[in-house]
């Protein structure tokens, strides 16, 4: 793996992604704080936020059209500089309509940056390293996560939220001018398709990748307003939340690579689904702050579980097919995406447990649906 890590390529997605992470998790630490504290708003609102935060990924197809005037590693570059630009502009916002406009320039950034760094990693790296290369760049995100924590930690008790804001997204785009700058790329790589493909025999990786959209997006919206809403964490709490979570997930992301690697999609994920069933049910019915953490902590270190949906597509689908799949794939994931958290901020009003029952089903069906996989060993498909 050595060998991988000196790639231009994976040194230009490891910096990238960092820098992502980095700025996602400046602005989602600091929201339902910001959101509360400082816009005052409802669970209702916050439902239509993070249902417009999603509409960039409902788009992501999108970026097939600007790959054919922009390469995609300088795409990636660009996205990384919006990503930063609408975490510089949150704080000077503090209102619903303000808070919809940023949170569209940031996630743009965020979801396009998302839907080239996976196609870039399954260009460039071949079926028997891209689980680690995913793992390993999960690895890193989580490590960045890590600092912006303390960081955000330190400084909270002496900065507001604008200068937070402010600083972190400066940053963000610094480090995209310098992506924009640079050129990792390999000549010989099998061409890409320069427009859309939907294929009847993807039909697998199109359904696991909009249920994964589905109940995830209950995770993203609901989880973090729970702990703030019902159970009154403190910025400073939710902060320490996250470090310790990520400081897990920095040592576990290559290990679930590996184990991609060595027991193969179904297995991964199955053991995924079948866990999320329970941490939903728990999410609705504990009422100890303590155990509403630790499920957060869990359903995030499962989420990286979904690098196999990836890796499997990357088995069975045509190689000049990677970039246009994984834009249309980020579309599909989307969908749901883009409804449910506003649905499921309606159905909070009537009761907080109805949205993390309805994760629980996402996930039975879920797991029902990845036994349809049919990988003998890493690299070969019956």
């Amino acid at each position: 793996m050595r060998t991988v890590m000196r790639q231009p390529m994976f040194r230009f997605l490891a910096v990238l992604t960092i820098a992502s992470m980095a700025g996602l998790q400046t602005w989602r630490t600091l929201f339902n704080n910001f959101a509360v504290e400082v816009a005052h708003l409802e669970g209702s609102h916050i439902g239509l936020i993070q249902a417009f935060r999603e509409i960039p990924g409902f788009l992501a197809l999108l970026a097939i059209f600007v790959l054919m005037v922009l390469k995609e590693h300088k795409l990636s570059a660009l996205s990384i500089f919006v990503l930063g630009l609408g975490v510089a502009l949150t704080g000077f916002f503090p209102t619903f309509v303000g808070l919809l406009f940023t949170t569209l320039i940031m996630s743009f950034g965020f979801h396009y940056y998302e839907t080239t760094n996976q196609s870039l990693t399954l260009q460039y790296f071949d079926r028997e390293t891209s689980p680690w290369v995913f793992g390993k760049l999960r690895s890193l995100a989580a490590a960045s996560n890590i600092g912006v924590g303390l960081l955000i930690f330190l400084v909270s008790h002496w900065l507001s939220y604008r200068q937070i804001y402010l600083l972190g997204g400066g940053a963000i785009m610094v480090i995209g001018l310098w992506g924009f700058a640079q050129d990792p790329t390999k000549e010989e790589l099998v061409p890409q398709r320069k427009k859309m493909v939907f294929r009847r025999k993807y039909w697998l990786y199109y359904f696991l990748t909009f249920m994964a959209g589905a109940r995830r997006q209950i995770f993203v919206a609901f989880a973090v307003f729970l702990l703030v809403k019902r159970f009154h964490f403190s910025l400073q709490t939710i902060t320490l939340l996250f470090v310790v979570n990520n400081t897990i997930n920095y040592f576990l992301s290559p290990l679930i690579g590996k184990a991609i690697i060595r027991f193969g999609e179904r297995k991964v994920l199955s053991m995924e689904y079948f866990n999320l069933i329970f941490i939903f049910i728990a999410y609705a019915y504990t009422t100890s702050a303590y155990v509403v953490a630790g499920l957060y902590i869990l359903d995030h270190i499962f989420f990286n579980f979904s690098i196999a949906i990836r890796t499997y597509f990357q088995k069975v689908g045509d190689p000049r097919d990677i970039a246009p799949s994984m834009a249309v794939g980020f579309t599909i994931n989307h969908i749901a995406a883009v409804v449910i958290p506003a649905l499921g901020g309606l159905l909070w009003m009537i009761n907080y447990r109805i949205p993390f029952l309805g994760g629980a089903a996402l996930s039975i069906v879920s797991l029902i649906a990845v036994q349809q996989i049919r990988t003998v060993k890493p690299g070969t498909v019956s």
